[in-house]
């Protein structure tokens, strides 16, 4: 039996050692001491495979702009938001797609192999922001997957002529729609029209919801009711909640048990929530990061992602999930093997369970999207923040990165 591509001496998430083989772009047998000539050979040396990472959530349309918005003046209220919106004048579709393109080459090179990417729309920015990254999904489809999420960031039901643009970039590609009621007149009205549209036009739902410091009211209380409603289970996302992070554990409970039934899966982003969050009080500052750990283990489906990278929301960030994997698992304060080896999954299986891909994972038959990380296994991995020495799209090599040599004297 001949492969076009030979993984040996591979570890796999669950401490499996096996080789992988690939022919035609997908992984055509997986087991120890597979027999056959390939094209290519790697010899992983004990080192962890996995399948490539997923990104659900994050702006590219607005990445790298730090440096183009104003600066910080107050730390209460952070006003990233307007930042961001006094610049959309000075976006023109080639410079989306220049940023989107930076950024999106950083998430490659650290494992990414699948992407879910907001992009906004009103009337400030038309469709430029869309259309810059849209330019960017075919050029790129040898080393990623990427989907667009269109969403009204500045409000939808206030703000005339967004819901039209949101329309037209459904009608032009956009294959799930988004929502962010906080900034709307009418939270639940915009929630609701979402949902409208999502039935319109059959596509998932990936919302911003429950930013803030108390729990007293939960927007995704609605967002579950909705989805039962409509019969969207399983396709309905939402992101931050960090208002989870502040309900006493028994309430928290009783909200996964809700988000779970309903199929409402939750998207974690510790580095834009813990940048933002808790901005309300000068001392015991909350974290804002909501416990996804807890939220897995009673049945919802949850990832982690980067959100915004180098802009007014969020001004670092270099597109490791390996890195957010690691920063959430400080600040939840859950460092434990079997804590650790959810998280993972939080940034692959769990975040393709998200984005509805059946085929992803190391098995027969399967896209030969794969990652080699140095370590030996998800748990350390993360521990160290491991750097990813290469990947495969489709059983192609998208990029390489050498082991670090040290020069002793």
């Amino acid at each position: 039996m001949g492969f076009d591509l030979l993984l040996r001496d591979a570890r796999l998430a669950d401490g499996a050692a096996v080789d992988i083989g690939v022919r035609e772009g997908r992984i055509a047998a997986v087991g120890p001491g597979l027999e056959g000539e390939a094209g290519e050979v790697v010899e992983c040396g004990g080192r962890l495979v996995s399948p490539g990472f997923v990104e659900t959530h994050i702006h590219l349309d607005k990445t790298c702009t730090i440096d183009r918005c104003a600066c910080e003046t107050t730390r209460f209220p952070h006003g990233a938001m307007q930042r961001v919106s006094d610049i959309k004048h000075t976006f023109t579709v080639e410079d989306v797609t220049d940023r989107a393109r930076r950024t999106l080459e950083r998430c490659i090179s650290h494992g990414t192999t699948l992407m879910r990417t907001h992009a906004e729309v009103d009337p400030k920015v038309g469709l430029r922001g869309f259309e810059g990254v849209k330019a960017l999904v075919e050029r790129y489809r040898w080393a990623i997957d990427i989907e667009i999420c269109v969403m009204p960031q500045e409000g939808m039901l206030n703000n005339p002529g967004t819901e039209a643009l949101m329309v037209a970039a459904l009608r032009d590609g956009a294959r799930v729609i988004g929502a962010a009621p906080s900034y709307d007149s009418d939270p639940a009205g915009q929630i609701r029209r979402v949902f409208e549209l999502a039935r319109e036009f059959d596509v998932d739902i990936d919302m911003h919801v429950d930013s803030g410091s108390s729990a007293e009211h939960l927007d995704t209380r609605l967002v579950c009711e909705l989805t039962e409603q409509y019969g969207w289970g399983g396709r309905v996302a939402c992101g931050h909640l960090t208002k989870l992070s502040v309900m006493p554990l028994p309430e928290l409970d009783a909200m996964a048990r809700r988000m779970a039934d309903a199929g409402v899966a939750l998207t974690v982003l510790p580095s834009t929530d813990l940048y933002l969050g808790g901005r309300d009080k000068d001392h015991r500052i909350e974290r804002s990061v909501a416990d996804a750990n807890r939220l897995h283990r009673l049945g919802v489906t949850c990832s982690l992602s980067s959100n915004n990278i180098l802009n007014a929301f969020t001004p670092m960030g270099d597109g490791q999930l390996i890195r957010q994997a690691n920063l959430y698992a400080n600040v939840v304060q859950h460092a434990m093997p079997d804590e650790l080896r959810d998280t993972w999954a939080m940034v692959t299986s769990q975040s393709a369970r998200l984005m509805r891909r059946q085929d992803y994972g190391i098995a027969a038959g399967n896209p030969a999207d794969l990652v080699l990380v140095d370590a030996p296994d998800p748990v350390a991995a993360i521990r160290e923040v491991a750097p990813v020495l290469a990947g495969w799209k489709a059983g192609r090599r998208s990029f390489t990165r050498q082991p670090v040599v040290l020069h002793r004297p």
